[in-house]
């Protein structure tokens, strides 16, 4: 019995070791500090690896038409989107959201911008002419 609780115990430790290191990992509309609830460390690896790889065929595989950003990003943008994540990565996240308002994707601190969120819409920022 005592030998099945360590082992519990440290599986439960890994797992949680896990889940804090790559808490961060992946941008969840915007926010570098959430997961999306698709998340799993399998599928973190292999989009890790697609945008890594600045391969849009292999992300929009995964992504299966969830969420906003598979109406936004593209085949065109796809290496803007991927260097916004290296950025947010290496410590630089202005930089990200700004790639990330470029796009017309939410920033960390949840501003919407872009197509979609009430631009050309007759709705968000007036048009001053």
């Amino acid at each position: 019995m005592e030998n099945s609780n360590k082992v519990l115990l440290g599986s439960l430790a890994v797992v949680m070791m896990g889940a804090f290191a790559v808490s961060s990992a992946m941008a969840y509309q915007g926010d570098y500090s959430k997961q999306c609830p698709a998340y799993s460390p399998e599928r973190h690896i292999t989009m890790t690896e697609a945008m890594d790889n600045n391969n849009y065929e292999a992300w929009r595989e995964l992504m299966a038409d969830r969420g906003r950003v598979t109406q936004v990003i593209n085949a065109d943008n796809f290496a803007r989107f991927a260097e916004a994540r290296r950025l947010a990565h290496s410590g630089d996240l202005e930089g990200a959201d700004e790639i990330r308002k470029e796009l017309g994707l939410k920033t960390r601190n949840g501003e919407k911008v872009g197509a979609g969120y009430g631009e050309k819409q007759g709705r968000g920022r007036m048009n001053l002419r």
